[in-house]
């Protein structure tokens, strides 16, 4: 069941300028983010014990679904690294059916360091752009492919699957899910482990390429297995990881539930929930915001300005409008932010 094509009744999110606007202060080269935890010693883990490096499986001895919950697709988002790490060494298992942990990019995390903590974010490109079915029956072309190759069986067999990410930028805690009802069911149970729900959020896709949570296996309309993305909060923060281990943890022990208890919550509904309808790219060197908005502003009335780009004015195509994830020093033919409408 799709959850529905993108609004389009809004009004343009792009309009020639209509009036001077004052000098904007907003950075044009990235702060410096402060690194306030500590990569995690992967050491134990990077041999795998199932045949694959970096992969760990844990086997209920159960008859159940097969669940992967997967960190470090990006080389320096290691918080969910460390609440993988932590609950592994506390010797999570499921309660029924096997549970696999992967440690994706350990190549693109060895090389993390504080000093340029955002260079680590891969090596030769985004392991997080190569889940299409055309990229994967190609050879690969760099270290990421040969990785994503590598780790093909255990997503290709996945029933639930859960990608833990962070972000950059000031943000809310908030789900991504591909548009098919159960991924969203899946995001809306997981988001009711917190006082207050994270945003669940349904997209257009990603510019640069297909997202491991969009590999064919979790978005065919016929399938039945689910995936869910995490972005825990910014990167380098304690609070950060222990967001992370509390979805994790509800993940693992509500895989059960969620799997042989698919029918009865498939047409549930997340409790908080959104739908990108816009993804602003930035079309020229001069894109900035008119203030330093935080990922998750909610935007009240349609028309508000929110940002220039050259000659162009960006504006709020619908009254509480959401912003994702607004990228505060983007460059040239990056994404800049995605406006998202509450459902």
């Amino acid at each position: 069941m799709s959850c529905g094509a993108s609004p389009r009744d809004h009004h343009p999110v792009r309009r020639r300028r209509q009036r001077l606007l004052p000098n904007l202060t907003l950075p044009r080269r990235l702060p410096d983010f402060p690194v306030l935890i500590t990569p995690p010693d992967l050491t134990e883990w990077r041999t795998g014990n199932n045949g694959i490096p970096g992969v760990i499986e844990r086997d209920s001895g159960r008859a159940g679904p097969e669940i992967t919950v997967v960190s470090l697709i990006h080389g320096n988002e290691f918080a969910g690294a460390a609440a993988a790490d932590a609950l592994l060494r506390e010797d999570i298992r499921p309660l029924c059916g096997v549970l696999r942990v992967v440690f994706a990019n350990i190549d693109a995390f060895d090389r993390f360091t504080p000093q340029n903590p955002t260079a680590s974010r891969f090596i030769a490109e985004d392991l997080n752009r190569v889940w299409s079915h055309d990229r994967l029956s190609h050879a690969p072309g760099s270290v990421e492919m040969e990785r994503a190759i590598e780790l093909l069986p255990i997503i290709e067999r996945s029933d639930l699957l859960l990608d833990l990410h962070s972000m950059l930028w000031e943000s809310a805690p908030l789900f991504i899910s591909p548009q098919t009802a159960r991924s969203v069911t899946l995001a809306g149970l997981l988001s009711s482990q917190s006082d207050t729900p994270f945003l669940t959020l349904t997209d257009l896709g990603h510019v640069g390429g297909a997202r491991l949570i969009e590999h064919n296996r979790f978005v065919t309309q016929t399938g039945g297995a689910r995936s869910v993305l995490l972005e825990a909060g910014q990167h380098w923060r304690a609070e950060t990881v222990e967001i992370s281990k509390r979805v994790i943890r509800h993940f693992v022990d509500n895989a059960g539930f969620l799997h042989f208890g698919a029918k009865d919550t498939e047409n549930a509904a997340a409790a908080h929930q959104a739908m990108v309808t816009d993804n602003v790219v930035a079309r020229s060197a001069s894109f900035a915001f008119t203030e330093a908005f935080q990922g998750g502003s909610v935007i009240e009335k349609a028309g508000t300005l929110i940002a220039t780009d050259g000659d162009d004015e960006i504006c709020t195509p619908y009254d509480h409008c959401v912003l994702i994830m607004p990228n505060l020093c983007v460059r040239r033919g990056q994404l800049a932010v995605r406006l998202a409408r509450l459902i």
